[in-house]
């Protein structure tokens, strides 16, 4: 059974910066793809950012320049690094772990900015 927690999230003013953590726990042999996912009250859930096993990075275009993800494979960890945070990237930031061909998801952490 595997888990992924999120946590890092609360409120910030605009320009401010954030730093999101995930972690996936469990019966875990290697983990490929590691993304985070925003959901926006009465949009659709987005990728923001993904992080592949070796290292390979993509960014929605709304976050590029301004957002970095990164991650510690030994600890099954990815990181998201929110920088010049703006009130449009205000949602719920999920995590999103693909472990073999299944895709876990943790609960969620919320990211308020304020103009």
């Amino acid at each position: 059974q595997v888990q992924v927690v999120e946590s890092g999230g609360g409120l910030v003013q605009a320009g401010g910066s954030l730093r999101l953590s995930c972690v996936a726990s469990g019966t875990i042999f290697s983990i490929n793809g590691m993304s985070w996912f925003r959901q926006a009250p009465g949009k659709q859930r987005e990728l923001v950012a993904g992080i592949s096993s070796g290292g390979s990075t993509n960014y929605a275009d709304s976050v590029k320049g301004r957002f970095t993800i990164s991650r510690a494979n030994a600890k099954n960890t990815v990181y998201l690094q929110m920088n010049s945070l703006k009130p449009e990237d205000t949602a719920v930031y999920f995590c999103n772990a693909m472990i073999v061909r299944t895709a876990y998801w943790g609960q969620g952490t919320q990211v308020t900015v304020s103009s």
